[in-house]
């Protein structure tokens, strides 16, 4: 029966305006909108007691592509972080966005723009393109990481403009898989090095023999200086070695 409504929904033309809701009060674009995040490439954040981390994969499709060229963090200020999963031309809109926002706020107040800003401005214009017409759902989710006066924070955006604060989460394929992960290994006491590994190691598991440490991009903002710094290519390759020789030994 579950099946066969979204058939019913879509021949009645329900799913032909971003305006037009369903007799059961369904938004069916901005539904589609959420499938895509899911088929994009996973991203994960994790708060740790010295920072929050930020850890994706790029899921290089082709061997001639250039892995370092392939950017999935992005930087929106010296203190913030944005990764992303779904269509990326629609994150980069909204990285921009995010940027721009960041700079203005440092000509106005001579101050750095705190984590919550961003992430209500994001939010505000994913959900303005879910109520007007002409218009379609981003379709995207962000991970926001960054650090101010209230301290390091992690926030997830979805194409309906809603965002949640978390200590630890995932998006893209597999979300739901390193979720339950996260869920059960997360400590509130973890450091930067051991979010890294249960991060990789979350990838690990759920992308199986098709994911290769090249494919990996960390960065993290400290809780103390509140910098954006990139993890080395070296540093992640060392971690998914051990991880991998601790797998074969089981």
């Amino acid at each position: 029966m579950t099946d066969v409504q979204p058939l019913q929904h879509q021949m009645m033309g329900y799913d032909r305006a971003i305006t037009m809701f369903s007799p059961d009060g369904r938004l069916l674009q901005v539904e589609y909108a959420k499938k895509t995040v899911r088929q994009g490439s996973t991203a994960i954040g994790i708060t740790c007691k010295d920072g929050v981390l930020l850890v994706t994969d790029k899921r290089v499709v082709d061997k001639l592509i250039v892995a370092d060229a392939l950017e999935k963090i992005w930087l929106a200020d010296d203190h913030i972080a944005i990764t992303a999963a779904g269509i990326l031309s629609d994150a980069r809109v909204l990285v921009e966005r995010a940027q721009l926002k960041a700079q203005e706020h440092r000509v106005l107040y001579d101050t750095p723009i705190d984590v919550l800003t961003v992430v209500k401005d994001i939010a505000n214009l994913a959900q303005l393109c879910t109520q007007s017409g002409g218009l379609r759902p981003f379709g995207v989710s962000l991970l926001i990481a960054g650090g101010d006066e209230d301290g390091i924070k992690l926030f997830e955006t979805d194409p309906t403009g809603i965002y949640f604060q978390y200590k630890a989460t995932a998006i893209g394929e597999g979300e739901i898989d390193v979720k339950a992960i996260l869920s059960k290994e997360y400590k509130d006491s973890m450091t930067l090095d051991e979010g890294m590994r249960l991060a990789i190691s979350a990838l690990k598991k759920v992308l199986n023999e098709n994911f290769e440490p090249d494919r990996i991009d960390c960065v993290f903002i400290g809780s103390e200086d509140k910098k954006y710094t990139k993890i080395s290519k070296d540093k992640i390759a060392k971690i998914y070695a051990s991880i991998d020789s601790k797998d074969k030994k089981k």
